[in-house]
C-alpha cells in the first residue's frame, strides 16, 4: 500500500529568513492537526527556475514567494491569473498534479480583508483614498482599491515617474501628485494607504506633514514592524481610525494555506500574536 505524500510547501526569496510565513502555517497547520511542513527557502536567481521546476517532483504543492521574485516567477509560471496580471506580479504558487505552474496573487485580497474587518463602516466610493508609494506593493493596494469602487485614487511617490507609469496602467480614476504636495492631499481624503517602507524598523522616516489628517479618517500602513508605525500613532491621535499591516499578511495567507492543506483557516487574534511572538 502506497502511503499518500505529506504536502510541503515553502516560501522563497532572497533574503527570506525575516518571513514571519513559517511561524504563522507552523500556526495553522499545529491548529487543525494537519500533516504538513512549511519552510523558508532562500535560492539564488540563476537558480529560481529550476528550482521551482524541481519542487513538485519533491512533494511540494506550492509556495509563497517574496522579495525579490514576485515578478520573475510571473515569467516561469505556465498559468498565471488574471489577479496576477493586473498586479503585475505574484505572491502565491500551485504546484498542479499535471506538472504545471499557476501563479496567483493575493496581496489585494489580504489588503482588503484587514481593510474591512478594521475599518468596517468605511465606504470607498464616498471620498477620495491617498496611496503614499509607487511600489510593487502599491500595485495590489491600487488594483483592489479600485476594483472595491474608489472613485478618486491620489497617488504620490518620492520618483513621481513610478507614479505616473501606474497611472498609465490603472487609468484616470488614478491622479499623480508631486511628492512635497503629499500633506495637502489629506485634508478631504476618506483613507491614506502607506505603502512604501518609510516608517519600518531600520528605515528613514516618512515626513509627510500630518496636520490635515481629519477625525474618521481610515489610516492603514501596510509596515507591521513595528506594529504601530509613526504614522499610525500620528493618526490615532488625531482621532483616526486606524487599521496596522500585520493583518495583511495574515489574510493574504489564508488562500494558499486553504489550497495547499485543504482547510480554509481562521485568522484571528491567537493567530496574530503567533505571528508576532
Amino acid at each position: 500500500m502506497t502511503l499518500p505524500r505529506i504536502p510541503l510547501a515553502a516560501v522563497i526569496g532572497a533574503p527570506v529568513a525575516h518571513s514571519r510565513s513559517p511561524r504563522l502555517f507552523h500556526h495553522w497547520l499545529g491548529k487543525y492537526g494537519l500533516k504538513g511542513h512549511y519552510i523558508p527557502m532562500e535560492i539564488a536567481p540563476d537558480r529560481l527556475e529550476s528550482a521551482l521546476r524541481m519542487l513538485p517532483d519533491l512533494g511540494f504543492v506550492g509556495a509563497n514567494v517574496t522579495i525579490p521574485y514576485k515578478e520573475d516567477v510571473m515569467r516561469i509560471a505556465d498559468l498565471v491569473s488574471d489577479r496576477a496580471t493586473v498586479i503585475g506580479a505574484a505572491n502565491t504558487l500551485i504546484f498542479r498534479e499535471d506538472g504545471k505552474i499557476h501563479a496567483d496573487n493575493t496581496d489585494g485580497y489580504g489588503f482588503m480583508e484587514n481593510l474591512r474587518r478594521g475599518a468596517p463602516d468605511w465606504d470607498p466610493s464616498t471620498k477620495p483614498v491617498v496611496v503614499l508609494g509607487a511600489g510593487g506593493a502599491a500595485r495590489a493596494v491600487i488594483a483592489s482599491l479600485l476594483d472595491v469602487g474608489v472613485t478618486e485614487l491620489r497617488l504620490t511617490n518620492r520618483t513621481r515617474d513610478r507614479a505616473e507609469q501606474l497611472c498609465e496602467e490603472f487609468g484616470n480614476r488614478v491622479q499623480v501628485y508631486d511628492w512635497v504636495q503629499a500633506g495637502n492631499i489629506l485634508e478631504d481624503a476618506g483613507a491614506v494607504i502607506n505603502t512604501t517602507s518609510l516608517g519600518m524598523a531600520g528605515k528613514p522616516e516618512l515626513r509627510v506633514p500630518l496636520g490635515g489628517l481629519q477625525p474618521g479618517t481610515v489610516v492603514n500602513d501596510i509596515v507591521y514592524t513595528p506594529l504601530k508605525t509613526p504614522l499610525l500613532a500620528e493618526a490615532e491621535h488625531r482621532g483616526c481610525t486606524v487599521v496596522d499591516g500585520l493583518g495583511m499578511l495574515l489574510y493574504q495567507a489564508v488562500p494558499g494555506f486553504e489550497r495547499w492543506f485543504g482547510q480554509r483557516p481562521e485568522v484571528d487574534e491567537a493567530t496574530r500574536q503567533a505571528v508576532l511572538a
